[in-house]
């Protein structure tokens, strides 16, 4: 092996890491976390005031923020699995739109983030094309959840 050129043992080498790379790849599918795709049933659905900021919302926030979740086919496979399953779980813990009689004081945070241009968040739009809200659906969504209860199913005005 002293006698090989450099270039041979730099394919050996990468050859290796190649194979080591794939057993990785290979055993960390057998990780449980993230195989669970779950849909818990729809308990009250947010009472959005018209069909487009509906829409906006089914469109931008609903796989993480709702139990709607369409699961792409990489949230089968880890570690993206691992991602998306705690991206989900995280959104829904702050603010579920099928869950809205719960949703008590969650409605202002949620304007508070679309306003910062915080969500939907960067990772999420880079590969989610076309979730990224424009300056007007923003305001869309953000003009409806001012119109929506906090909590209850209730329609009212600002809180403020």
């Amino acid at each position: 092996m002293g006698d090989e050129p450099t270039s041979r043992r730099w394919v050996t080498a990468l050859v290796w890491a190649a194979r080591v790379a794939v057993a990785l790849f290979v055993v960390i599918q057998l990780v449980p976390y993230g195989w669970k795709h779950s849909n818990p049933p729809v308990e009250q659905d947010a009472p959005w005031p018209d069909a487009r900021s509906a829409a906006i919302a089914r469109e931008s926030c609903y796989s993480c923020h709702s139990n709607e979740t369409d699961w792409p086919w990489y949230s089968y496979v880890a570690p993206a699995s691992w991602l998306v399953r705690r991206d989900v779980e995280r959104g829904r813990d702050e603010l579920n739109f099928s869950d809205w009689a719960d949703a008590e004081g969650e409605r202002d945070d949620a304007i508070e983030v679309i306003r910062e241009g915080e969500m939907p968040p960067s990772q999420y739009t880079r590969v989610h094309r076309g979730a990224s809200l424009t300056d007007a659906e923003a305001t869309v969504l953000i003009a409806a959840l001012q119109t929506m209860g906090g909590g209850n199913g209730e329609l009212g005005g600002d809180d403020d």
